[in-house]
């Protein structure tokens, strides 16, 4: 019975474990995370959303200080046209996120940046010319276009000096999307190194609408497939979204995917970027617990935990401080959804929100609690403590698992010598 440790990934002159961990922001997919991923010959994901955040609590910088000094007396303005990026402060955040993964990266694997094309920013070519170079010119292995068709990324990028080098994929969930892609970057002469196909039961932004539950990733991964073989294009596919056992990894290898690319079991690992707290939530989630919604400003609904405190919290817009969700006009629907229920409720002293979130500030905060589809099984991964928790996991244990794993089977961890109190 095939494994899917009897398979390899061959990326251009890199052969590596087929699994690929996938970006996951704000820092949840950590570069500890990363980097273990890279360890053990796998392709290990940073995330570039929010890096300026990120790298305020990670590398003791004031980016977002030095952006709320600048646009504070903008704070009661509902016009946030105003509210600009440092173009040159971004590339820097950026290069020190990148700089720090790549300077730690140990073994054989790689590791990538996921780039989401809808943090906007209030100037939504400039700044993802910007995190894209900068990446490159940090150093990073991949980049992975995500959360968006980023139908004019490559161009932004193709006089950068690393455009042919770098690898560059593309998360598609259609083969619509796939084909006006590569129609659009025909004249730039350069394919994508690998296509991330992400199905219906992935976390997060969707790239379906709300009748994402007529889908499946098996049929649309197959289309795909058939295509790029009429099309006498040999480009690796990475099928992602409910993959949670080897067994369902190697289905999709031996009908000729490439690689897995997998998250869901890693947000319960100790590199995984949630609050232990947090991780604790996704271990005792219930399949009623799991929702799809579309409070998301970005317009894609989104997968999350219904207990999320995101859901109905009526924060006043902190764009000065963080904006990424602002469009090219510097407008956000929650925004708009906010001051509409602040007319509404004029004499309230907290307001609710039910059908818009402050994205930047709840991801910020880890009050968003995105998740796969499959997060409900997490708590058959690891063990029940005396105290009520389940035993954290580690990114190397889950790694080895998904490699190992026959007839679905999910190898728990040893038990714990101690457990907290």
């Amino acid at each position: 019975m095939k494994r899917l440790d009897d398979f390899r990934l061959q990326l251009g002159k890199h052969e590596l474990v087929p699994i690929m961990v996938g970006g996951m922001g704000v820092d949840i997919s950590t570069s500890m995370l990363a980097l273990e991923a890279a360890r053990l010959g796998g392709i290990g994901h940073i995330s570039d959303a929010m890096v300026p955040t990120v790298s305020d609590r990670r590398y003791d910088t004031s980016y977002v200080k030095t952006k709320l000094k600048q646009y504070k007396l903008n704070v009661a303005n509902s016009d946030k046209s105003s509210v600009k990026f440092d173009l040159g402060l971004l590339a820097e955040a950026t290069k020190k996120h990148v700089d720090h993964a790549m300077a730690a990266k140990r073994g054989d694997g790689l590791i990538f940046i996921n780039c989401m094309e809808k943090l906007t920013m209030n100037a939504p070519k400039e700044t993802l010319r910007v995190r894209l170079a900068s990446a490159m010119e940090a150093g990073i292995d991949g980049i992975t276009l995500a959360a968006g068709l980023h139908l004019g990324s490559f161009a932004l990028i193709e006089d950068h000096p690393r455009f042919r080098d770098v690898k560059l994929g593309i998360i598609v969930s259609s083969l619509r999307a796939l084909q006006l892609f590569i129609k659009k970057i025909a004249r730039t002469n350069r394919l994508p190194d690998y296509i991330v196909i992400e199905g219906p039961l992935a976390g997060g932004h969707l790239g379906f609408g709300m009748d994402w539950a007529q889908y499946d990733l098996a049929t649309i991964f197959i289309e795909i497939r058939d295509w790029l073989a009429e099309q006498h294009l040999n480009i690796p596919l990475i099928p992602a979204g409910g993959i949670f056992t080897g067994s369902d990894a190697t289905g999709f290898l031996t009908q000729g995917a490439a690689a897995v690319q997998v998250a869901t079991r890693f947000t319960v690992t100790n590199e995984c970027g949630l609050p232990d707290k947090v991780k604790q939530e996704y271990f005792k989630a219930s399949e009623e617990d799991i929702v799809v919604n579309t409070i998301s400003p970005t317009g894609y609904p989104m997968r999350m935990l219904k207990s999320s405190p995101a859901i109905g919290d009526g924060i006043r817009p902190n764009c000065e401080a963080y904006g990424y969700l602002l469009d090219a006009k510097g407008s956000c629907d929650y925004i708009d959804a906010y001051n509409r229920e602040v007319v509404l409720h004029p004499d309230a002293k907290k307001i609710r929100v039910w059908d818009k979130t402050c994205l930047c500030t709840q991801m910020r905060n880890f009050d968003c609690w995105t998740c796969g589809h499959k997060t409900y099984r997490l708590k058959d991964t690891s063990h029940l403590l005396p105290n009520g928790d389940y035993q954290l996991l580690s990114a190397e244990h889950v790694f080895n698992d998904y490699l190992h794993s026959t007839d679905h089977q999910i190898k728990q961890p040893a038990l714990a010598e101690k457990t907290p109190a």
